[in-house]
């Protein structure tokens, strides 16, 4: 029986991840933080240990022995600067610890062990390429170095990072997702169901971007165990489209009026500038920031052929299934209302 431990595995590309590893026959360990919600990965199956990455001795106590695999999910995506210090240990240094610990515990095992040292899957962004006017392949360059847009920066700096722990002998393969969707999701493309059944959506932004199903991309995850290349990245996209049509197709699944228009990326990015300085009078964080503005008036699209080629990774699920699909599960958690649509569906 494989064994796979999983930074990340209180999130909701964590939960599809280990879903599937465990139906794969997999003993899986999960890592959590201090005060996490852990009930999904328990529910899941599987075994539970507390550390932090930026803690590397609770790593070392953390990862155990006869280990075939790190799946490291865990990041922080923060997009306002006052958490970025906070983001630049979870990101660029948690990467680091996981790294070293992850070389030194496969070497000491194929030492002791004569076992075959393991393999380290790090989940990157397509964020770590930076902004591109093309759509972004493996060839792309990671243009990601301006420390105001701080995610996308400190994302090319965990691999970075990681790359460093290659050199030494480690074993790893990097993926970069785009815009996930699917079940499990209560903090990310889920929050926009919530503001649109609340009628609470503010405005539509004028950005495009990829959108890939999370069980896909979990998929994806261990066929790159199995099959990826050692320092390789590889881009999980899938269907490209505006903004404007992404909300459009959560209001429809919601029975909510369809939004007919974008928001001005100049407005937007105007709005977000004041409310960063009122943020540096009030030291609460706004709700649209400098660096989300960025982010959503921006056209982000790649191609993940790469990783059809040589992981089998399936990219082309269409966007309402992938949306219906969050939805559903958000419904069955009673997190959110039932349309007469949806109830009408499933009759």
């Amino acid at each position: 029986m494989n064994h796979a431990f999983v930074t990340g595995g209180t999130g909701f590309l964590g939960a599809n991840l280990i879903e599937q590893l465990i139906a794969d026959g997999w003993r899986v360990t999960a890592m959590h933080r201090r005060g996490s919600n852990t009930q999904l990965p328990r529910q899941l199956g599987a075994e539970l240990v507390e550390a932090s990455l930026t803690d590397i001795d609770s790593l070392h106590a953390a990862v155990p022995d006869n280990i075939d695999a790190v799946f490291h999910l865990a990041a922080n995506t923060n997009m306002w600067r006052g958490g970025n210090a906070q983001q630049w240990r979870d990101n660029v240094e948690g990467s680091a610890n996981i790294a070293k610990v992850a070389r030194e515990t496969f070497a000491r095992q194929a030492f002791n062990r004569n076992k075959t040292a393991g393999r380290l899957i790090v989940t990157s962004s397509i964020s770590a390429y930076g902004y591109h006017r093309e759509s972004i392949s493996e060839e792309s360059p990671q243009l990601a170095d301006d420390p105001r847009h701080h995610y996308l920066y400190t994302k090319k700096r965990a691999e970075q990072a990681v790359r460093a722990e290659i050199e030494r002998g480690l074993d790893a393969v990097f993926l970069n997702p785009c815009a996930i969707v699917g079940k499990y999701d209560t903090g990310n493309w889920a929050q926009t169901f919530f503001m649109i059944q609340k009628d609470q959506l503010p405005g539509v932004p004028p950005g495009r971007g990829s959108f890939c199903h999370a069980g896909a991309v979990a998929r994806a995850h261990i066929n790159a165990f199995h099959q990826g290349r050692r320092g390789e990245n590889y881009i999980l996209a899938g269907t490209d489209a505006s903004f404007l049509e992404f909300f459009g197709r959560i209001a429809a699944l919601l029975g909510k009026p369809v939004p007919g228009r974008t928001t001005p990326a100049f407005a937007i990015r105007t709005l977000a500038v004041f409310s960063d300085l009122w943020s540096r009078v009030s030291g609460r964080e706004p709700v649209i920031t400098p660096e989300k503005a960025a982010l959503i008036t921006r056209r982000v699209v790649a191609s993940s052929a790469k990783a059809e080629r040589e992981l089998g990774y399936a990219s082309g699920m269409e966007l309402d299934a992938m949306l219906r699909e969050c939805r559903d599960w958000l419904i069955q958690q009673e997190l959110l209302q039932a349309p007469a649509a949806a109830v009408e569906e499933r009759a």
